[in-house]
């Protein structure tokens, strides 16, 4: 796996938008604002030509233009390290367009976005054994002040931070408007971590989770994405469980738009391709639809009754995804994950 240099104070962040662009509020605003922020503390910035587009459908320009500015901006030797503008809907189509065999022979560089983004972090370590990191869009940066959670990913980002836990609380329902672009994560809701272990099945709210530990290489992202990219020819996610069969895959997986039979049915889906070969556990991020129950079926069935042959320990409800704040997650990097009660920890080993 190839790892990044780090970011350090002097050298130039890229923002492509090979997914949304920062066309309209509040995400415009953000994102002027997260560039003032970045110049404030000694970085450089370079927008790409599509950072302030919304002329595409799902994306933010076509598939061609999308494809061809980000390849240029991982390839530009004047951009140190690359922030996504956003997520979005259609990032698959520009994949096509995006020369990955360029990509991998090149110096690595960190790139950083979720959500949509998913199309680019998977396909990096995947395709081209390059760690990424699964965090928070551009716009994110420019909230006044910073959740910690923010924070956090500048760092790791920079490598001054290695190690991240859980957050006491999480937001429901967003404040940022076009009126209020630069508010801080709403996050009013008590964070619950459930968990479904080996010999004890699905855990209650109220049982203190043992002591677990997980070491192994992080893989995952979007379930929205993940699914629909499985048996791609872009899907080459067997081969790196069988690649990495020494380190064993620890998945984190969230889901955007997907209701609790959509992610049942995608589970199924990875399942059957074999992507789960060689898994020693599971980080499910809080679904959007959180909460949601129908027939019977919740949000925790829907991942356990699939997964629970692997009898690997799988942890629910995490900081990870579209319900922030949000752990960045080093995709394809090794860590050590520690959990007990109510806190995690996520150490990276970065080997």
């Amino acid at each position: 796996m190839r790892y990044p240099s780090y970011l350090i104070q002097g050298q130039t962040l890229g923002f492509p938008a090979p997914s949304f662009g920062c066309s309209e509020e509040p995400y415009k605003s953000a994102f002027v604002n997260a560039l003032e922020v970045f110049k404030a503390k000694g970085f450089g910035v370079k927008p790409g030509p599509n950072a302030f587009s919304g002329a595409g459908i799902g994306i933010s320009n076509t598939p061609q233009a999308c494809g061809r500015e980000l390849t240029d901006m991982m390839l530009d030797p004047a951009v140190d390290a690359v922030i996504s503008c956003g997520g979005g809907e259609l990032m698959c189509e520009i994949l096509d367009h995006v020369d990955f065999a360029a990509i991998a022979k090149a110096d690595p560089k960190w790139y950083m976005g979720y959500s949509d983004n998913t199309n680019f972090t998977f396909l990096l370590a995947t395709l081209c054994d390059t760690a990424s990191i699964y965090a928070p869009c551009a716009p994110a940066f420019g909230m006044e002040p910073w959740h910690p959670a923010v924070g956090d990913a500048f760092d790791l980002l920079q490598g001054k931070k290695l190690s991240v836990g859980n957050y006491p609380r999480y937001q429901l329902e967003s404040l940022k408007d076009e009126e209020n672009p630069l508010v801080p994560y709403n996050d009013t809701e008590e964070s619950r971590i459930r968990a479904w272990l080996p010999g004890r099945g699905l855990l209650d709210a109220e049982t203190a989770i043992p002591e677990t530990v997980l070491e192994g290489r992080l893989l995952g992202g979007c379930i929205d994405i993940l699914v629909n990219l499985t048996g791609t020819c872009f899907d080459k996610t067997a081969q790196f469980a069988e690649r990495y069969r020494g380190d064993g895959v620890i998945w984190f997986l969230e889901a955007c738009d997907l209701t609790v039979f959509s992610i049942r049915r995608a589970m199924w889906h990875m399942d059957h391709a074999g992507w789960f070969r060689n898994v020693k556990g599971f980080l499910i991020g809080r679904p959007l639809c959180m909460g949601q129950e129908i027939m019977g079926l919740d949000q925790y069935r829907a991942v356990t009754d699939i997964l629970g042959k692997y009898n690997v320990p799988i942890l629910m409800d995490l900081d990870i995804g579209h319900l922030p704040p949000m752990m960045p997650v080093m995709s394809g990097g090794t860590a050590k994950i520690t959990m007990k009660e109510q806190s995690l920890s996520v150490n990276y080993t970065c080997r």
